[in-house]
């Protein structure tokens, strides 16, 4: 177990040499990892994931019966967003809407039998 039980005690009680030695270790440590973060960002324009005609329709039509508010409607067509890239569709499609509204149907039953 050794004398210290605490790490920021036994790390108190490290020299100079030592605490040296342990910052050089972190040093090494951080610039390994550096070498192997590679970051590849797509650029996603939103303008073609907005949905048009009957979809926005849908979308509008269902917001209202549903009496969805600004943040459950902006959920639900994140989610579209995501079926649709999912699916490989290049727009937000009436389908995707209709799935990511069932979901939240399916949601607020469960809420309500809950």
């Amino acid at each position: 177990m050794g004398q210290y039980r605490n790490a920021s005690r036994a790390r108190k009680g490290l020299g100079p040499l030592a605490k040296r030695v342990e910052r050089k270790r972190k040093s090494w440590t951080f610039e390994r990892l550096e070498d192997r973060l590679v970051f590849s960002v797509q650029s996603v324009s939103f303008s073609n994931q907005t949905p048009e005609g009957a979809a926005l329709t849908l979308l509008r039509d269902a917001a209202d019966a549903m009496r969805l508010s600004a943040r459950g409607y902006h959920r639900v067509l994140r989610v579209a967003r995501t079926l649709a890239d999912l699916d490989g569709a290049d727009k937000v499609g009436r389908v995707h809407l209709a799935e990511a509204l069932s979901y939240r149907a399916l949601t607020d039953e469960v809420r309500r039998a809950a």
